[in-house]
C-alpha cells in the first residue's frame, strides 16, 4: 500500500505544480490593445488601449472578462492562492460632490450577467438573487453610493462581497502611508487614477485588499483583511474580470488602465509608462517661452472668469427648465413646476430616496409653501415619442380618481428625457416591506385582511364604478401603500389604461410583473379586468403566505406559489402554506383558509372561471359563500402556463 500511496500523492503534487506554472494562470495587460477580453454591455477598448466599462450613460452596465477560465481549486479541493492588481479611475459627469455608482473586480463561474441590474446592483445581481449561495461569486467593490438596503457604511467605500452586495467586510476608501502609518482618504469618483491589490492566501484562507494613488508603491498594511473560507465559492473553472453600472442621477465613466493577475504567486507589477491616458488629462508642455509663461495665467484667468459668468447665467436659466409642448397647455392645472419638485426633494438628494423600481427612483419631498408631503417618481422616457401625448392624457385622466383606497396621483412634470409623477406620501411605506423583511415588524392577520379588503374595494371602483373602466395592470404588494392608519392605498398607475365601459382596451403589449401575469396574455397580449383579477389572486396568496409569487429555491429551482398552494389544497393541508408568523392566530384560521381558496379561484387559468371583483368583495364580506374549486381546475398544470421570464423580462411598458 505504501508505494501506491506515495505514487498517488506524487501524481497530485505533479498536477498541482503543473497548474501553478501554467501560462494560463498568469497575465499582465499594460493597456488592453489586442488583449483577449470578453466584453458586453457598455464596455469597450479605446484606440489607445484604455478599457472603458461604462461611458457616462444612464442606467447601463458593462463587463470585461479574461477570455480563458482559470482553475481556482487544488486537486484536493482547497481554494488556490491568487494575486491581482489593477489601475482604475471613476469619473462622474458633473463634479466630485455628486455620488454615482461604482465598479467591482470579481471571480465568477459565468460571464453571463444578462439578468443583473444596473445602478446599485453594479451589474452583478438583481433583487431576487443577491445573497444566494448558488451565485458562487467573489467580488471586491469600489462603491460610490450608500445603499441602506445593503447596509453600506458610506458613499465612498471598498467592500468584500461573497454571493451578494451586503459586504462581509468594508472600509472607507483610503490607504495607510508607510512613512508614518497614518490613514489617508481617497475619493473613489474623483476621476484620478488609483491602484488596487487583491491577494488571497489559500493556506491561511486570508483575503487582503490594498489601494493607493497610482505610482505610489503598494502600502505594507492592507486596507481590508478578512479570513474567508472560499471552498464553497470557488470551482475548478472560474472567470476573472470587472463589472460596473451607472444609475439615473449621475452618469459615470469607469476605466481600467492596466491589469496583472497570477495564480499561486504575486502579481507582476504594472509598467506605469505603458498605461494609456485617461480622457481630458492635461499633458504638461516643455519649451514654453518665459514671456508666454507670464502672460498665459492672466489670459487663462480672464477667459475663465468670462466662461464662469456665462455659465452662471445659463445654469440659473436652465436649472429649472422644463419640457413643455403646445399640446400640454390643456393640462396646465395638472403640471407641477420643476422648481418646486427640485426644492421639495432637496435637489433629489440621495438621502430623500425611498425606493428604486423597474421604472425609476422615488423620492420623498415636502412641497413649498403648502408643506404637503409627497412622493416624486422619476421615470426616463423618450421625449420625442408620439405616444407621450396619449400617456400624459391617461395620467391626467387617472389623476381624477377619488377613492379612499387609491393613492392620489396629484400630477406630473416633464423635462427632456425625464417624466416626474407626483403622489401623496405614505408614511408606512409599501406592503411588501412587512411581508418579506423578516428582520423588521410584521402585520397580524386582522391588518392583512383589512388591507386585502381595501385593495379589493379599490379594484371594484376602477372596474365598475368610475366613469371609465380602469385596468391597473400591475397589482402586487410593492404597489400597495400604507398610510399612517395602516389603510391600504393602491398606487403606481404608470402602467394603467382606461377605456369606455363595454369597450376593450387597445393595447396589445404584454405589461406587468412576472408572477402576476395571467396566462392568456401570452396568447392575446390584451389586458382586461380579468387579468387584474388574476393578479389580485396572486396578491391574495402573497399576503396570506408571506411569499413572492415566484421564489428561487436554494437548489436553483423556481417555486410557483399558486402551484404550491394548489397542491396543498388538494391534500387538505392548505393552511400549511400560510405565513408562519400567523401560526398563533388560530381564531383566524377559517378566514385565512377562505383567502387562500379565493386566491386559487382568482388565479384560475381560464378567465371566464374567475370571479369579478364585485363578487370577490361579496366573498370577503361574507355576503356570498365561496364556491368550490372545479375539478377542471384541479387538472391544469400551472407550471406550463406560467409566464416565461426569458421572453417577457421583469417589466414591460407601453406608452
Amino acid at each position: 500500500m505504501m508505494p501506491s500511496m506515495f505514487l498517488g500523492t506524487f501524481f497530485y503534487l505533479f498536477l498541482f505544480l503543473s497548474f501553478a506554472t501554467s501560462s494560463e494562470s498568469k497575465f499582465v495587460f499594460n493597456g488592453f490593445s489586442g488583449a483577449k477580453l470578453g466584453l458586453d454591455g457598455d464596455a469597450l477598448v479605446a484606440s489607445n488601449g484604455l478599457l472603458s466599462l461604462t461611458s457616462r450613460t444612464s442606467l447601463v452596465k458593462g463587463h470585461a472578462f479574461h477570455q480563458t477560465p482559470l482553475n481556482f481549486k487544488s486537486p484536493v479541493g482547497r481554494p488556490l492562492s491568487f494575486s491581482t492588481t489593477f489601475a482604475c479611475a471613476i469619473s462622474g459627469q458633473y463634479n466630485y460632490d455628486i455620488s454615482a455608482h461604482g465598479m467591482a473586480f470579481l471571480i465568477s463561474p459565468t460571464t453571463n450577467f444578462s439578468t443583473a441590474l444596473s445602478a446599485q446592483f453594479l451589474g452583478l445581481f438583481n433583487s431576487e438573487n443577491s445573497g444566494n449561495s448558488t451565485n458562487r461569486i467573489l467580488a471586491v467593490e469600489l462603491d460610490t453610493l450608500q445603499n441602506p438596503e445593503f447596509q453600506d457604511i458610506d458613499d465612498n467605500h471598498v467592500g468584500i462581497d461573497v454571493n451578494g452586495l451586503r459586504s462581509v467586510a468594508s472600509r472607507t476608501a483610503g490607504y495607510y502611508h508607510d512613512s508614518n502609518g497614518g490613514f489617508r482618504n481617497l475619493t473613489l469618483h474623483s476621476g484620478q487614477p488609483m491602484q488596487v491589490w487583491v491577494d488571497f492566501d489559500g493556506e491561511a484562507m486570508q483575503l487582503n485588499v490594498t489601494m493607493a494613488p497610482l505610482q505610489i508603491p503598494k502600502p505594507s498594511r492592507p486596507l481590508l483583511s478578512r479570513t474567508l473560507n472560499l471552498s464553497s465559492v470557488m470551482l475548478d473553472s472560474m472567470y476573472v474580470g470587472f463589472s460596473s453600472a451607472t444609475g439615473s442621477s449621475s452618469p459615470t465613466s469607469h476605466y481600467i488602465l492596466g491589469w496583472s493577475f497570477t495564480m499561486n504567486g504575486e502579481a507582476d507589477p504594472l509598467d506605469y509608462a505603458k498605461l494609456p491616458q485617461l480622457p481630458l488629462l492635461t499633458v504638461p508642455h516643455s519649451g514654453i517661452s518665459k514671456s508666454l509663461a507670464i502672460l498665459l495665467p492672466f489670459v487663462i484667468c480672464s477667459f475663465l472668469l468670462l466662461v464662469v459668468a456665462t455659465l452662471v447665467f445659463l445654469i440659473r436659466r436652465a436649472k429649472y427648465a422644463e419640457l413643455l409642448e403646445d399640446w400640454e397647455r390643456e393640462y396646465a392645472t395638472h403640471r407641477f413646476p420643476y422648481r418646486d419638485l427640485f426644492r421639495a426633494t432637496r435637489g433629489f438628494d440621495v438621502k430623500q430616496l425611498i425606493g428604486v423600481g423597474g421604472f425609476g427612483s422615488v423620492y420623498r419631498g415636502v412641497l413649498p409653501p403648502s408643506k404637503r408631503e409627497v412622493a416624486v417618481k422619476r421615470v426616463s422616457h423618450d421625449s420625442g415619442s408620439q405616444g407621450m401625448k396619449e400617456f400624459v392624457a391617461e395620467i391626467v385622466s387617472i389623476g381624477r380618481l377619488r377613492h379612499p383606497n387609491i393613492a392620489q396621483l396629484l400630477g406630473y412634470c416633464r423635462r427632456r428625457g425625464e417624466l416626474l409623477l407626483i403622489y401623496d406620501f405614505m408614511p408606512n411605506s409599501s406592503l411588501d416591506k412587512y411581508l418579506y423583511d423578516h428582520s423588521g415588524p410584521s402585520l397580524d392577520w386582522a391588518r392583512r385582511f383589512g388591507i386585502i379588503k381595501g385593495v379589493a374595494s379599490a379594484l371594484v371602483y376602477l372596474h365598475e364604478e368610475w366613469e371609465k373602466v380602469v385596468i391597473h395592470r400591475d397589482i402586487k404588494a410593492s404597489n400597495v401603500l400604507l398610510d399612517g392608519e395602516w389603510n391600504a392605498k393602491l398606487g403606481d398607475f404608470g402602467l394603467a389604461r382606461s377605456c369606455q365601459h363595454g369597450i376593450d382596451p387597445r393595447s396589445t403589449r404584454i405589461i406587468g410583473t412576472i408572477g402576476y401575469l395571467a396566462p392568456e396574455l401570452s396568447r392575446t397580449g390584451r389586458s382586461s379586468t380579468m387579468t387584474d383579477v388574476f393578479a389580485f389572486g396572486a396578491f391574495l396568496l402573497e399576503v396570506a403566505c408571506g411569499r413572492r409569487p415566484l421564489v428561487l429555491e436554494a437548489q436553483g429551482e423556481k417555486l410557483v406559489l399558486v402551484d404550491w398552494v394548489l397542491e396543498n389544497w388538494k391534500e387538505g393541508t392548505v393552511l400549511a402554506t400560510m405565513d408562519p408568523r400567523l401560526a398563533e392566530e388560530c381564531s383566524s384560521a377559517v378566514e385565512i383558509e377562505m383567502v387562500l381558496t379565493l386566491g386559487l379561484l382568482c388565479s384560475h387559468p381560464v378567465p371566464e372561471a374567475r370571479p369579478s371583483m364585485r363578487q370577490v368583495t361579496q366573498f370577503l364580506d361574507g355576503d356570498e359563500a365561496l364556491p368550490e374549486l372545479s375539478a377542471a381546475y384541479m387538472s391544469y398544470s400551472y407550471p406550463s402556463l406560467i409566464q416565461n421570464k426569458a421572453i417577457y423580462g421583469d417589466y414591460g411598458m407601453s406608452l
